[in-house]
């Protein structure tokens, strides 16, 4: 099992390197994936992603909070939506537009109702109250 950990891990890392040059790729997700196999079968591996100087902040958030900052949060739905929009402009059939359309709602629902993770040093609004 380690071994396939170890694989898919590798395989999404080099997916979310490519998703960090190409707008049709996703980052983010395929890095939090690589960061979660590697933690099943690489100590090594997952220290150096987890202490990547691009990825270690991302990764902490998630493992942290369950969540983004808001900057990742605007890039990832900006960068979401010109993806999605350019791919629906290249497909001929209707059909296929609608289903990318309805992906791209529930995708850009889902990213938005995660939890904003404030920024190192910053206090959240709710721990200012008494």
């Amino acid at each position: 099992m380690r071994l396939l950990f170890a694989l898919l891990g590798t395989i999404a890392l080099g997916l979310g390197i490519l998703g960090a040059f190409l707008p049709v790729l996703p980052t983010t997700p395929f890095i939090l994936l690589s960061a979660c196999c590697f933690g099943k079968s690489s100590a090594r591996m997952h220290a150096w992603l987890v202490n990547h100087p691009w990825f270690g902040s991302l990764i902490h958030d998630w493992q942290t909070h369950r969540g983004l900052r808001p900057q990742v949060k605007r890039r990832a739905l900006l960068l979401m939506a010109i993806s999605f929009s350019f791919s629906v402009y290249m497909v001929p059939l209707w059909w296929v537009r609608g289903v990318l359309v309805l992906i791209f709602l529930i995708l850009a629902c889902w990213m938005w109702r995660l939890p904003a993770v404030p920024a190192p040093g910053m206090v959240a609004m709710d721990q200012t109250r008494p």
